[in-house]
């Protein structure tokens, strides 16, 4: 959705090295965004997102207008199912169905043979994987590391919202997803025992969380134990900003494994 920062380039760079052509979309999508939520002060620099984006030698990059995605009369979108009520989901009701609405009308006007998604937004991810699967979408869904900042704050565009007193307080997400690691990297697999070790360095900081859970890889739903492949994944508030993070148990994670 533009903004560009390094997490957004890295998808670039990966996609690069996979394939001869790297088509960029930006499209801040309204249909997304709930009633109450950032839609109109979503950060936006299409110019500064097209010069990162020619320095990274994207090769198409493609912005389009509220009007060209969704013209009048329009009528059809995506029905994200039952992986979408929980989480992001239940706090953002309709978000996967517009999500996943303009993906497939990305995926459908470029036909690429690959598009590449960061894991940092892991439900999102995880339901593209299944609408390009159950819908027979033929695409490569490649998934790409999340990115972070050296005290390990995922990347985000919505990180410029941070206050100078919450931007130290934000690193906490990353905090605890290590604590759950480090627990998980010691022999304790039982879910709520970890997310209980995991909800300490959150607690101390008087963290806001809106859910703290290890789940089902392919279904998002709460996971009694750990084993590698299974995500963890927070999401939690700092002043006025929400913010999401996760990671995947058991496997390599230099970013939280330092």
């Amino acid at each position: 959705m533009g903004a560009l920062h390094d997490g957004h380039l890295a998808l670039v760079d990966d996609a690069r090295r996979r394939a001869d052509i790297a088509v960029m979309s930006i499209f801040v999508n309204p249909l997304q965004f709930g009633p109450n939520e950032d839609f109109a002060r979503y950060p936006r620099d299409v110019e500064g997102d097209a010069v990162k984006s020619q320095q990274r030698r994207v090769d198409l990059l493609f912005l389009p207008d509220v009007e060209t995605m969704y013209p009048a009369g329009r009528s059809v979108t995506v029905e994200p199912g039952p992986a979408a009520s929980r989480w992001e989901g239940e706090i953002r009701p309709g978000h996967f169905a517009g999500v996943l609405t303009v993906v497939a009308k990305l995926l459908n006007l470029v036909q690429p043979d690959l598009a590449v998604f960061g894991q940092k937004d892991l439900q999102q991810v995880t339901l593209v994987q299944a609408m390009v699967r159950d819908l027979d979408i033929p695409v490569e869904v490649v998934v790409h590391p999340i990115v972070r900042e050296a005290d390990g704050l995922a990347l985000s565009s919505r990180n410029a919202y941070l206050t100078a007193s919450d931007r130290p307080r934000a690193r906490t997400l990353s905090e605890a997803l290590r604590t759950i690691r480090r627990a998980y990297d010691t022999g304790e697999r039982r879910a709520d025992a970890l997310v209980a070790i995991g909800r300490k360095p959150l607690e101390s900081a008087n963290i806001p969380v809106d859910y703290l859970a290890i789940v089902d890889p392919r279904t998002l739903d709460p996971a009694t134990t750990a084993g590698a492949g299974t995500p963890v994944i927070v999401a939690a508030r700092f002043g006025s900003t929400r913010l999401i993070d996760n990671t995947v148990l058991g496997v390599s994670d230099p970013t939280l494994d330092a």
